[in-house]
């Protein structure tokens, strides 16, 4: 078994890692944030009826917060889909 120690210069030779995100990966959470926040309301929804039964209020809830999803991600795919597409095609 080798031990890592021999491996770390080679490991750690990237450019050095300040702990922050980039502006990049700022842009794409933010991008994402809809898409996170109605999978959020969704696992909540999930999470009140783990150790009962579900109630007609519950289901429905969990309904609503799943069509939420549904609706982000159909957005985040409309958005980004027009996004990527720049210029004409050869």
């Amino acid at each position: 078994m080798k031990s890592i120690a021999a491996l770390q210069a080679a490991v750690t030779a990237s450019a050095p890692f300040d702990g922050e995100p980039s502006n990049a990966e700022l842009n794409a959470i933010e991008t994402e944030m809809p898409l996170i926040l109605a999978d959020v309301d969704l696992l909540d929804a999930q999470i009140m009826t783990i150790d009962r039964t579900p109630t007609d209020l519950d289901q429905q809830r969990i309904r609503r917060a799943h069509r939420r999803v549904l609706a982000a991600r159909r957005d985040l795919a409309n958005r980004t889909s027009t996004l990527t597409v720049s210029g004409g095609a050869a």
